[in-house]
């Protein structure tokens, strides 16, 4: 099974991706938070993979982050989502986020996320809870309060024009701290616009 790869970025959409390794093409699904992630083509790119075979195909899921990777994994364990739909949820929510909404049960915030119902919702918590703490980043962002006004945060910011890996980034670390569970939509904004200013 291919686990990862390395090589040049030949060209990219919002949901593939052609690396050359070695002088061979590899075609790569992917969610949109890792195609924020790319380079420019002709560059060098790494990817975590995830190869899953089927009768009448062999697919490569790519990501850009270990934490991306492994709850690719956990989502795929939940009856009715594939590849697809998973690929959707991470490019929806960051994983610090989708854990925290899983941890707290929050219905609302994954119904939120595109393509996803409420009872695909109340699925992914009954079928999850509990088993994401060890994905890398899960720890520390599964306070109830946590996912929602994360994703408040986020939204606001996305509107003020900053990119969504820059401002998943800013705000996976900020969720991380000690006190992050304290605070609301408004205060993790604040904190988000002063590490994104510099």
């Amino acid at each position: 099974m291919i686990a990862y790869l390395s090589g040049i970025l030949l060209e990219s959409e919002y949901s593939r991706c052609i690396i050359d390794v070695n002088g061979v093409g590899y075609e790569v699904a992917i969610s949109l938070a890792t195609f924020d992630k790319l380079p420019l083509p002709e560059n060098p790119v790494k990817l975590h993979v995830i190869t899953i075979v089927r009768e009448d195909a062999i697919s490569l899921f790519g990501f850009a982050t270990p934490e991306e990777k492994g709850l690719f994994r956990a989502l795929l364990s939940v009856s009715g989502i594939g590849g697809k739909i998973a690929l959707g949820i991470l490019g929806a929510m960051p994983p610090a986020n989708f854990c925290a909404a899983i941890a707290s049960g929050d219905v609302k915030a994954l119904s939120n996320i595109p393509g996803i119902g409420k009872r695909t919702a109340e699925r992914m918590i009954v079928e999850l809870k509990g088993k994401l703490s060890d994905l890398p980043g899960a720890a520390g962002a599964a306070a109830p309060t946590a996912s929602s006004a994360a994703a408040d945060a986020a939204l606001a910011l996305e509107q003020l024009g900053y990119k969504k890996d820059a401002v998943n980034r800013v705000l996976n670390a900020i969720l991380e701290e000690p006190d992050a569970a304290k605070m609301d939509s408004e205060q993790l904004l604040r904190a988000a616009l002063g590490r994104l200013a510099f």
